[in-house]
């Protein structure tokens, strides 16, 4: 739909507060905060500095309030926005910080970058603001990211790293931070597919309680082949069937002649095997699977994770039969955004946003866990649930592995003499 460009920030009308009064930041296109209100939380104010999403926020909830950039504002001033006083309390505060600085397939920079320093002050703001819950949500990428990255082009054969510069020390230094601040904190990685979501994305949720209580993990309400007594995954059939508009992205003729060669399901190597090279270019002789390339989904699975862009070489989306990307319509059905949802801007734009939002179902699950515990209810997943094909993602058993690692690293470089009193180094343990 039409841009909505420079639009500006503003307060909320005098209404009267909600019942749960929740905050939502890095909002985007509002998934994580479409969840929320399904479960009945109705965010009271929105914090979104990129311009196309702001225009989509003003759109669909032009009575919410709106912010920009984290950074610019104090906590008085977003309780100001938010339309509370002082001594109202906050219930929750919700928020995916940009994941460029933690994601593997980036650069790594963690908190050295612009994106790493807005999730401090995120951090700030909830130490600040004191909700009686936060949320957080990030890439899989943040359990291993180090709180300072060295390019590998700078380590030699004599290196040894800091403990600053071991994986997984960025989120061991959130946590302390966020338990000093006397939060209690539990975190999982979670396939979304598990919450309905027809698509499967793996995603850090940290789940923050101000009174110290650990909540328990998200409770599933499907799972991969109906284990465990619930319904199996949701398809990309049962997503996208039915659909009548279709505005999409195109694929060169050069990558549909391939195309045209494969079935739902397959992708590059299920070509012929004199096409695999030219199928591929320059990129046949990189490592890794490379199952990005040439990939069409299947009919009877939930879709692999939607990215910014349906139409990349190492990313292509392409629909189960027609010789075409998946449309924007089809994006929105998968992240489970109503058909009402007006997205802002050009079709680029929509896939960006809509690629990079929390799934509705993903946010429902979270809803439900805050309401849960904010009652007094204890209601836990079930035994031994693979939240995610990775084993070790808990608070618990990561943790464990990660201060081992560090502790190890601290040791080792006492005895070699290589540690000269870091401070971060201390804080970390």
């Amino acid at each position: 739909m039409k841009s909505r460009l420079n639009v500006l920030d503003r307060r909320r009308p005098p209404y009267q507060l909600p019942q749960v009064k929740a905050l939502s930041f890095f909002s985007g296109a509002m998934g994580l905060d479409l969840g929320l209100e399904a479960t009945g939380i109705i965010p009271i104010l929105a914090c979104e500095s990129d311009k196309m999403c702001r225009g989509t926020i003003t759109e669909n909830r032009p009575d919410i309030a709106l912010i920009g950039d984290i950074s610019k504002y104090d906590a008085s001033e977003i309780r100001d926005f938010a339309g509370l006083s002082l001594t109202d309390d906050i219930d929750l505060m919700v928020g995916g910080p940009p994941c460029q600085s933690f994601s593997t397939a980036g650069a790594r920079k963690s908190f050295n970058d612009r994106h790493g320093n807005v999730f401090l002050r995120y951090i700030d703001l909830i130490l600040e603001l004191r909700p009686r819950y936060a949320v957080i949500e990030n890439v899989r990428g943040l359990l291993s990211a180090p709180i300072l990255h060295r390019p590998h082009a700078a380590r030699d054969q004599k290196w040894i790293p800091t403990s600053e510069e071991l994986p997984g020390s960025a989120l061991m230094y959130i946590l302390n931070r966020l338990r000093k601040g006397g939060y209690g904190v539990s975190f999982n990685l979670y396939n979304t597919a598990n919450f309905g979501v027809p698509e499967v994305r793996e995603r850090i949720v940290i789940l923050c309680s101000r009174d110290g209580s650990k909540l328990p993990h998200l409770v599933p309400t499907h799972s991969e082949n109906g284990a465990y007594g619930l319904p199996p995954w949701r398809t990309l059939r049962e997503a996208i069937s039915g659909l009548s508009e279709c505005n999409h992205a195109h694929f060169p003729e050069e990558r549909l002649r391939y195309y045209r060669l494969l079935g739902p399901g397959q992708y590059w190597k299920h070509l012929p095997h004199d096409l695999h090279k030219s199928a591929l270019g320059n990129a046949y002789y990189s490592g890794g699977g490379k199952t990005g390339f040439l990939r069409r989904l299947d009919w009877d699975k939930p879709s692999c994770t939607l990215l910014t862009s349906p139409n990349m070489p190492a990313t292509d989306l392409c629909h189960p039969t027609e010789d075409r990307p998946l449309s924007i319509e089809e994006y929105k059905r998968i992240q489970q955004f109503p058909s009402e949802w007006k997205i802002c801007g050009t079709l680029s734009d929509q896939y960006r946003q809509v690629g990079n939002a929390v799934p509705v179902g993903l946010g429902e699950a979270i809803g439900r866990a805050i309401l849960a515990h904010r009652s007094g209810e204890l209601v836990a997943p079930p035994k031994g649930f693979p939240h995610s094909r990775y084993k070790g993602t808990d608070e618990v058993s990561w943790e464990l592995a990660t201060e081992n690692a560090l502790r190890g690293e601290v040791h080792s470089k006492h005895r070699s003499g290589a540690v000269h009193g870091s401070n971060m180094q201390l804080s970390l343990l």
